[in-house]
This record gives structure tokens, sequence and C-alpha cells, in this order.
């Protein structure tokens, strides 16, 4: 299983709208992140920066570069652009990090 982690940054004051909407998670998106491969997905939030730490775990073989391009996901993004910092398509702006250390 592969396995990467990635940030995204909320805009001030905000934080409980993000976990609200989180709260409520449409069960068509949570569909499609299980259909692409992604069988863990956790985010995590340093309250005082507004920073989002996202972790993922997928499956060989899959189809989570294809998730852009679902009407769902692009739904998605829109319905959170007001509350993170986005690209021009309403993606979030996504810095993916490098692992540096693991233990089992």
């Amino acid at each position: 299983m592969e396995e990467i982690a990635f940030t995204m940054l909320l805009l001030p004051g905000v934080a409980a709208e993000y976990q609200r909407r989180h709260d409520q998670i449409w069960p068509e998106l949570t569909g499609a992140l299980r259909a692409a491969g992604i069988r863990d997905y956790s985010i995590f939030l340093d309250a005082a920066s507004g920073r989002l730490f996202g972790v993922q775990k997928r499956l060989a073989g899959h189809t989570a570069d294809a998730l852009p391009g679902l009407p769902v996901m692009q739904r998605w993004w829109a319905h959170m652009a007001d509350l993170m910092e986005t690209n021009p398509d309403n993606s979030p702006v996504v810095v993916v990090l490098a692992r540096v250390f693991h233990q089992e």
C-alpha cells in the first residue's frame, strides 16, 4: 500500500465550518475515493496556523490521479473553495511532503 502526506491551508476563522462540512461529507464522494483505491484518509489541523495535514493510504494500482476529473470531486472543491487556499480550478493548493522517517 502506498502512503502519501500533504498540506493544505485554511483561511482564517473557518476551522469549525471546515470540520462541519467534513462531518457531512457526501456519500458519493467517499464512494469515489474508495473506488479510486484510497483505503485510509485522515486530515489533521494545526489550529494555530490553519495548516491542514493530510495522509492517504492507497492500494497498488490506485486511480487517485483520475479523481480531479470526476464531477463529484469538482463539486466538492467548489463547495470548499470559500474556506481554503485554492487554485484557479477550485482545487486546494496542495504541497506534497517527502517522507523522512517511518517506523512500524
